[in-house]
C-alpha cells in the first residue's frame, strides 16, 4: 500500500479541487476508482516491460505531448514516468527560448534532447509551439510560420529514418471543461503557479487556438507520423487511454533476466560505526 501513496494523494487532490468550485459530483460519470487503479497499475507494469525492451533493443523513442492548456498532458506524463527509470525515460519540458536560441535553426534546441539508443524522451510541448502559441501570440513572423510547415514534415521523416520511433499526442478538452479547470487553479493556492499570463490569454483566445490546431493537423498529420487525439474531459480515462495506446505503438516482449540474489553483507569485527551528532540531525517533527 505504501507504493500507492502518491496515486492516492493525487486522487484526493482531484476531489479537493472539485470541492473548491462546488463540483463534488463531478466524478459520477468518471471511471470507477477501483477500475482506474487496477488498470493503471496493470498498464504501468506493462510500461516497465516496455522500458526493458527499449533498453534491450537499443530503441530510440520520442513521444510528443501537445494540447490545450489544462487538458491533462502533465498528469498523463506523470503516470507514464511514475514507475520508470529516469535514466531511461526522461521528460523534456523546455522553457521559453533564450536570445541566443532565437537566432538558431528553429529545431536546434529540440534536437539536443533527442534520445540515444535505449532511451525514451517525452516532450511536454515540443517544436509544435510554433504552430500553436507562437502563431496565436504573434511570437513568430508569417515567414517563420510558413517555413516551419515546410520543414517539420521532412524533419520528422529524418528522425524516423534515423531509427527514432515518433509518436504525437494531442490532448483535447471542451470549452466548458477548460473553464472549470482554470477556475480550480484560480481558487487553489497549490495550483496557482500553473496559471501563467500565457495560460490566461489562451483562455481568452480559445477560438484562435482552435483555428491554429486545425491548421496544424491539416498540414502535419501524415502517414509517417500521424497525430493521435485523446479526449481529456475525464482525466482518469484519458491517462489510461494514452498509456494503453502508447504500449500498442511499440511491439515489445519479455527480456530475459538473471535471477536477482542479495549477496551476504560483509561484517568486519574491527569496524565501529561513528554516531551522528545531534546537531546534524533534522528535527523529528513528524
Amino acid at each position: 500500500m505504501d507504493d500507492l501513496d502518491e496515486e492516492l494523494e493525487l486522487e484526493m487532490d482531484d476531489a479537493r479541487l472539485d470541492a473548491l468550485v462546488g463540483n463534488e459530483n463531478a466524478s459520477a460519470t468518471d471511471i470507477s476508482r477501483r477500475r482506474y487503479f487496477s488498470e493503471l497499475l496493470r498498464l504501468q507494469g506493462e510500461l516497465v516491460r516496455l522500458q526493458d525492451w527499449v533498453v534491450h533493443k537499443k530503441l530510440k523513442v520520442v513521444v510528443l505531448f501537445e494540447g490545450r492548456d489544462s487538458a491533462g498532458k502533465g498528469g498523463a506524463i506523470k503516470r507514464i514516468t511514475q514507475r520508470l527509470n529516469p535514466r531511461v525515460c526522461r521528460v523534456a519540458a523546455l522553457p521559453a527560448p533564450s536570445e541566443r536560441e532565437r537566432t538558431q535553426w528553429y529545431f536546434q534546441r529540440y534536437t539536443a534532447h533527442l534520445p540515444a539508443g535505449g532511451e525514451m524522451v517525452l516532450f511536454d510541448r515540443s517544436w509544435y509551439n510554433r504552430a500553436g502559441v507562437e502563431r496565436v501570440m504573434g511570437f513568430c513572423s508569417d515567414a517563420e510560420y510558413e517555413e516551419f510547415f515546410r520543414s517539420v514534415v521532412e524533419f520528422e521523416r529524418m528522425l524516423i529514418r534515423s531509427g527514432i520511433v515518433l509518436i504525437k499526442y494531442w490532448f483535447s478538452i471542451t470549452d466548458e471543461e477548460q473553464n472549470k479547470r482554470f477556475l480550480m487553479r484560480i481558487h487553489d493556492p497549490l495550483k496557482q503557479w500553473k496559471l501563467s499570463p500565457m495560460d490566461l490569454e489562451s483562455r481568452r483566445r480559445w477560438e484562435d487556438y482552435t483555428k491554429a490546431k486545425e491548421t496544424m493537423f491539416e498540414r502535419t498529420h501524415h502517414a509517417d507520423s500521424p497525430w493521435w487525439v485523446i479526449e481529456g474531459d475525464d482525466k482518469k480515462s484519458a491517462r489510461l487511454n494514452c498509456i494503453a495506446h502508447l504500449l500498442d505503438q511499440i511491439p515489445y516482449g519479455d527480456v530475459p533476466h538473471d535471477p536477482v540474489q542479495l549477496p551476504p553483507r560483509v561484517h568486519n569485527p574491527d569496524y565501529i560505526r561513528h554516531p551522528v551528532p545531534d546537531t546534524m540531525k533534522v528535527p523529528r517533527i513528524y
